[in-house]
């Protein structure tokens, strides 16, 4: 799983969508120095071929929310490079929110690519994760960046632990309620939640900013300062 520059940039494509799965093969295949190693539709598959040392991959190109009974974004993403620390992962998808994005790269995710980019930049980002390099776009950067700045602006001092406490303690949030913070605090979607429980995306977003409303905060980056005692649950 170490690319040297002697030889193709071997890469693994995980989609649940085949016309996504082979159009992107297809065109990676049509750069030299890129050679598609193999093509799977779950995460299962993917890491039953890593376990049998049946494929090899310096990149493992991989859409972040696959079906609603497969296992994907961080579930997937941990298990893997606790086995495979060495493997590069580039993760592809449609949703990329700054908390989402901050939470695979803090895991050892190497790039995160937009489904809206332009496939030349998906190549460019294959290659610079393979020699050692970490790829966002411009514009993810630098929201990124405002976020991080956000957060440190309006961090609570050691004071206010008991507050924050108390805060996630509040009996007003219903059993839907917690269960759609835990998925959400653990990188999925509100798409993909919505496919998991079998509700629709508005009943998701409805309960997502319910329960934001009971914990008095307005937004993911004030959801995210208090992970640690949402985890307490």
């Amino acid at each position: 799983m170490n690319w040297t520059a002697t030889r193709p940039i071997r890469v693994v494509v995980l989609d649940d969508h085949a016309v996504v799965r082979h159009g992107l093969a297809a065109r990676l295949k049509q750069e030299a120095d890129i050679e598609v190693t193999g093509m799977f539709a779950s995460g299962r598959e993917v890491s039953r071929a890593l376990k049998d040392n049946t494929v090899e991959v310096d990149v493992l190109l991989m859409d972040y929310s696959l079906g609603p009974t497969e296992i994907d974004g961080l579930n997937l993403i941990r298990p893997i490079l606790k086995k495979y620390p060495d493997l590069k992962i580039l993760v592809v998808s449609a949703h990329h929110d700054p908390a989402t994005i901050g939470m695979v790269m803090h895991e050892g995710v190497r790039g995160f690519v937009g489904k809206e980019e332009e496939l030349s930049e998906l190549v460019r980002a294959i290659r610079t994760v393979a020699a050692g390099g970490k790829r966002l776009n411009p514009a993810l950067a630098a929201e990124m960046e405002r976020d991080t700045l956000a957060r440190g602006a309006g961090a609570a001092p050691d004071g206010e632990a008991a507050e924050l406490t108390a805060l996630v303690d509040r009996p007003e949030l219903s059993t839907r309620e917690r269960e759609v913070l835990r998925c959400y605090l653990d990188g999925m979607s509100v798409t993909a939640i919505s496919k998991k429980f079998a509700r629709s995306v508005k009943t998701i977003s409805s309960q997502k900013q319910s329960a934001y409303r009971k914990l008095g905060i307005r937004t993911d980056t004030e959801l995210f300062k208090i992970k640690h005692e949402l985890e307490k649950w």
